[in-house]
């Protein structure tokens, strides 16, 4: 799985999702432990992989990728799984080194390994810290302040633990609650949400594949919640995906309303047709648009346009850890000014006087209020039209992991002059 992210690219949430789906042999202990293995070493990457070198000068067997796996894995089990024992977590890396690359590998693994079991151990908020690119806390640091900035790297109140999203889901029309989530918690911020925990895989659940549920952070829905939509409305989802959010949009206008869904990929408007018809909701008006080139042949009247725009990711990295490996702050830039054009594009197709929601999954500054002022001749900020503690008399508001027990998102409720 780890060879997954790094190599290929891979979300470390769908590896895990494809690699534990295919393992029913796997307890679940067992599968706790290999979900907290692979988050926790793209966490710490850069803590493990400096203190190796501490040790091997030379670099690591040749730069062989492989290697440099299993020792990851068996540095932090060494550092920050206490119920792992030391000689188990050397002698499973050594022996499957050993099958993989021959003994003359293995006995420099070895002892690489047995030098990290007498080192002082960094603490978890250290490591986590040490990988997150500078440039990165700075501007988390600058948006949200230090606190809040530690929680969405998975830092929480105790620095001797990581902190992760817990799993969420909503009910889909009028059933009954299972008896396996009569125990979960209620959502704090959606009261619709159910906060499930270690669940295991919860499409395995006969409720799911029968469409009595949807899988979906409890700070989505409460986006979903802000757009203020009604029975009669029309609706436009500008940047719909695989259209989780859209569903409670069409469940929220019932029969009444008007919703048109538009994503860049036909392959994500075929996903959310596809979850459409597992929830049991009727299909809505669906285009692939691409919304940085002209001539889109949409209504101009909606009374509502949700733009839920491409982003960094920076307020799901609890659940994104891969994120760290890979953003730069020219990535940050350039999904901005995306982000930018998007936002101005999609609100040309909202009525005078209609309202424009704009959202991201990020809590950097470049990414939210700086786009809000960047199309301030177009669209103005204004109170959101629903009525919620969050929400009351503000135009703009961020929701954090840390504050709120979401990933982090910035929603802004905005009028078409």
């Amino acid at each position: 799985m780890l060879e997954a992210v790094y190599r290929r690219q891979a979300f470390a949430a769908a590896a895990l999702d494809a690699e534990l789906g295919a393992s029913v042999e796997l307890t679940p202990a067992d599968r706790a432990l290999v979900t907290e293995i692979v988050y926790g070493v793209l966490r710490t990457r850069a803590s493990l992989e400096a203190t190796l070198l501490q040790f091997a000068s030379r670099g690591i067997a040749g730069g062989d990728q492989r290697v440099l796996m299993h020792l990851l894995v068996a540095a932090y089990q060494l550092f920050f799984l206490d119920r792992v024992p030391a000689f188990a977590a050397v002698d499973e890396a050594v022996s499957l080194v050993s099958a993989e690359r021959g003994g003359r590998v293995a006995g420099f693994c070895n002892a690489l390994l047995r030098r990290l079991t007498k080192v002082d151990k960094p603490s978890i908020a250290e490591a986590i810290r040490h990988t997150a690119p500078t440039w990165l806390m700075e501007d988390l640091v600058d948006s949200v302040g230090a606190v809040q900035a530690d929680h969405l790297i998975g830092i929480g109140d105790d620095p001797t633990t990581i902190t992760t999203a817990v799993p969420c889901l909503r009910l889909v029309g009028d059933v009954a609650v299972p008896p396996w989530l009569s125990a979960a918690t209620r959502g704090a911020l959606y009261e619709g949400a159910y906060r499930v925990g270690n669940a295991g895989n919860l499409r395995r659940h006969p409720e799911y594949s029968e469409g009595h549920f949807v899988i979906q952070d409890e700070g989505a829905m409460f986006v979903a919640h802000a757009a203020g939509i009604v029975p009669g409305l029309r609706v436009l989802d500008a940047c719909s995906g695989r259209g989780q959010k859209s569903s409670l949009f069409a469940e929220r206008l019932g029969q009444t309303g008007e919703l048109w869904v538009v994503d860049k990929t036909q392959k994500k408007l075929d996903q959310l047709a596809g979850e459409f018809r597992r929830l049991g909701l009727p299909l809505p008006q669906a285009r692939a648009v691409d919304w940085t080139a002209g001539g889109h042949e949409l209504p101009g009247d909606f009374d509502v346009v949700v733009v839920d725009a491409p982003c960094s990711g920076t307020g799901t990295l609890r659940r994104r850890p891969e994120i760290l490996l890979r953003l730069t702050r020219d990535d940050v830039s350039r999904l901005a000014a995306l982000s930018t054009g998007i936002l101005r594009a999609a609100a040309q197709h909202v009525r005078p006087g209609g309202r424009v929601l704009f959202v991201v999954c990020s809590v950097l500054r470049q990414e939210c209020e700086a786009i809000v002022t960047a199309v301030s001749d177009l669209l103005q900020p204004t109170g959101f039209a629903v009525d919620h503690e969050v929400l009351n008399s503000k135009s703009m508001v961020r929701l954090l992991p840390g504050e709120h027990g979401t990933d982090g998102f910035f929603l802004a409720s905005l009028r078409r002059a």
